[in-house]
């Protein structure tokens, strides 16, 4: 039996960061996604496909709008979203009228190229739970599986917190 594969969508945010020593600056850069999988052992089939490359903040609706339009279209029923923690909320909003598909939005703390990142096990928890979860809108982070909606990011503390 063949599994149909998980569609990881990637936008960009800290997980797909890089620092560069001679602007100061953090940028966003090709995505890490196929080489954390990689170094997960990942198994099961996935498809990779780059919809942007933005920090979040700069995100606006007619992003939102391609992403959710990119998700509805998409073949996958599973699909997971690489994102900016900062506005990761407010896309899973605009992904919640798409029926039929489990959706997970998942981002990290510190760009994924650092050696303490919280990116890799946010990545593992997010295909986790695309895998086993009803069809829905969900953000997977600091360990936690939140519904959409149900979910801010607590700048102060770092975290997402249930609301």
């Amino acid at each position: 039996m063949t599994q149909q594969p998980i569609l990881v969508l990637t936008t960009g945010g800290t997980i797909d960061k890089q620092y560069f020593d001679a602007s100061s600056k953090y940028t966003i850069v090709g995505t890490m996604m196929s080489r954390l999988l990689e170094v997960g052992r990942v198994l099961n089939p996935f498809e990779i496909e780059e919809v942007m490359r933005k920090d979040s903040l700069e995100m606006d609706d007619a992003d939102r709008a391609l992403i959710a339009s990119r998700a509805a279209a998409a073949s996958a029923s599973r699909i997971v979203i690489t994102h900016g923690t900062d506005t990761m909320t407010e896309t899973a909003k605009a992904l919640a009228g798409i029926a039929g598909k489990t959706i997970v939005l998942v981002g990290a703390l510190a760009p994924a190229r650092f050696a303490e990142t919280d990116a890799p096990f946010n990545l593992g928890m997010a295909f986790a739970t695309v895998q086993v979860a009803q069809p829905g809108v969900y953000i997977t982070m600091n360990g936690t599986v939140f519904e959409a909606g149900k979910v801010v990011k607590d700048r102060e503390a770092g975290r997402f917190v249930e609301i």
